[in-house]
């Protein structure tokens, strides 16, 4: 456990420090960095990195930063392995993730997955207004009223919800 903690090869590692370091070029740019990945799908590792903007992200947005970030993590070569660099949206229906994403999406609603039922819920699924964040616990106030309150272990994923 000692070594897996200390390889610089992690991927939670690699988005942190690309994160670091591509923080600033990215509000160059006229957005800011929503979250960055580093994954594996099929054979192939991806580096996502997920912009934002107060106006919305267009295709162009990302070609722009795209073209701004790379000579940059050429310079840096955070990443030891080929990737294949992507960046993109959010989308509307966007994952909740860092703590600054909770705080950017208080009061509006969102849907929470849950490992395991709650008492007063007929499912590990809950929609409702986010009413606070605070520490890594997250609350919730569901179209009856009823408010909950989730500490960071409770769920799997919490999302946005866009009314269609």
């Amino acid at each position: 456990m000692e070594n897996e903690e200390k390889s610089p090869q992690r991927p939670k590692n690699i988005a942190e420090r690309v994160r670091e370091l591509l923080f600033d070029a990215v509000l160059g740019e006229g957005c800011y960095l929503w979250d960055v990945e580093y994954v594996k799908e099929g054979a192939d590792r991806v580096l996502r990195l997920v912009i934002d903007s107060n106006e919305g992200v267009t295709l162009d947005d990302c070609e722009r930063v795209s073209h701004a970030v790379d000579p940059l993590l050429d310079a840096a070569d955070p990443i030891e392995t080929s990737y294949r660099l992507e960046v993109t949206s959010p989308g509307v229906e966007r994952p909740l993730v860092r703590p600054e994403h909770f705080e950017a999406c208080l009061g509006e609603e969102i849907e929470v997955r849950l490992y395991a039922p709650v008492e007063g819920l007929d499912s590990k699924t809950l929609r409702g207004t986010l009413t606070a964040y605070e520490d890594g616990t997250l609350t919730v106030t569901a179209a009856d009223g009823t408010v909950y309150t989730f500490p960071r272990g409770a769920w799997t994923k919490v999302s946005t919800v866009f009314a269609w």
